[in-house]
């Protein structure tokens, strides 16, 4: 039979039209039902909130109790559990000793024979002058910086600059900075940065004070206005991040640490926490494990001595102000109680099985 073209275009067209009213009908039937709640989940938060504390030894601190501290610590608990830790090692650390030419026999030998010996390649000495004996024991990890050896502000300025630019060359993953009467409990500084992130921004140190610093704001405006912050004393030490270090690069790289504390008309550790609090808005994590010897160190319990992160000793002022720790050593001996600490640490150490007490 011969249909003509018309009749033909119609039956095709009207063959396609029932094809695909079939298939629109037969999508929801093969589709494979949604499953409920099955939503994306947030990621967690790992920003330190403010006033964090990560202490396990309250009892020295300088600063006032905090009236919430037991919802403070609640906080603090949830936030490490819920923080999956770093892979760290030593060698990821960058420690920066701040000394002076008139200490070098005095302060670093004692250093160096006890935890400096424990970690020589990640430990530099940031110094003042040269100094022949101190090169043979550290090599390149000693850094003149050719700042001057006054104890003012524009000096420990100048070496803060130095220790931040070595820093950042080092490409190490934490900068943590201490003084030559620190004994530094690596241990306990590996498990504290472990549960951190070097990527996030952390500031990790004990303020000084029990409130925050007010200063005139004269780098972002003409001083008229103020700003208040807090800083980690550098007497007990303090860590930070490199992710947060790289992002203090406006303010520290390149001599600008310098330019930046004369601004404000403040020492090295208090710019450090004006950069990190004021400028980039970050957060101290308050923590009790770092110690200076402005604190009464006789206080600490015994029990929780190789707990903490730094600890110091009495200067001139006070050489009585130790921590409590019972060794080989006596205090006639061990007065800064640093060697008796390190055997303790590292009993295997050859010369703690010396002491007159065995």
């Amino acid at each position: 039979m011969h249909l003509p073209p018309v009749g033909t275009n119609r039956c095709c067209f009207l063959a396609c039209s029932a094809l695909c009213a079939v298939v629109l009908l037969l999508i929801p039937t093969l589709q494979t039902p949604q499953r409920q709640g099955e939503l994306p989940r947030p990621l967690p938060h790992t920003r330190p909130t403010r006033g964090e504390n990560t202490t396990h030894y309250k009892g020295a601190s300088n600063s006032k109790p905090s009236s919430d501290k037991s919802q403070r610590d609640s906080v603090s608990a949830d936030f490490h559990s819920s923080r999956a830790k770093e892979p760290l090692a030593m060698k990821d650390i960058f420690i920066a000793v701040k000394t002076t030419r008139k200490y070098h026999k005095s302060r670093l030998e004692l250093l160096f024979q006890t935890w400096v010996s424990e970690s020589s390649e990640q430990t530099f000495i940031f110094t003042d002058g040269e100094d022949k004996e101190l090169k043979k024991k550290a090599g390149g990890n000693v850094i003149n910086t050719n700042c001057s050896a006054a104890h003012t502000r524009q000096a420990l300025c100048c070496k803060m600059s130095v220790e931040y630019d070595k820093f950042i060359e080092s490409q190490k993953k934490w900068f943590c900075h201490v003084d030559d009467d620190n004994y530094v409990i690596l241990p306990s500084l590996l498990q504290l940065l472990s549960t951190y992130s070097h990527t996030q921004d952390v500031y990790l140190g004990r303020p000084s004070l029990d409130h925050p610093i007010e200063a005139p704001e004269r780098v972002r405006s003409d001083g008229s206005t103020s700003v208040k912050f807090w800083f980690a004393t550098g007497g007990a030490g303090f860590c930070i991040s490199r992710g947060l270090a790289l992002k203090m690069s406006p303010w520290a790289s390149l001599g600008n640490f310098i330019t930046t504390a004369e601004k404000i008309r403040l020492p090295d550790d208090c710019t450090i926490g004006y950069i990190i609090e004021a400028l980039l808005e970050v957060p101290l994590v308050h923590t009790d494990l770092f110690h200076s010897h402005l604190e009464n160190l006789q206080r600490m319990p015994a029990e929780d001595i190789l707990k903490q992160v730094t600890l110091s000793y009495g200067g001139f002022e006070n050489r009585r102000n130790v921590i409590p720790v019972a060794g080989a050593f006596s205090l006639t001996e061990d007065p800064s109680r640093f060697k008796t600490v390190h055997c303790l640490l590292y009993p295997e150490t050859e010369w703690c099985h010396r002491s007159s007490h065995r």
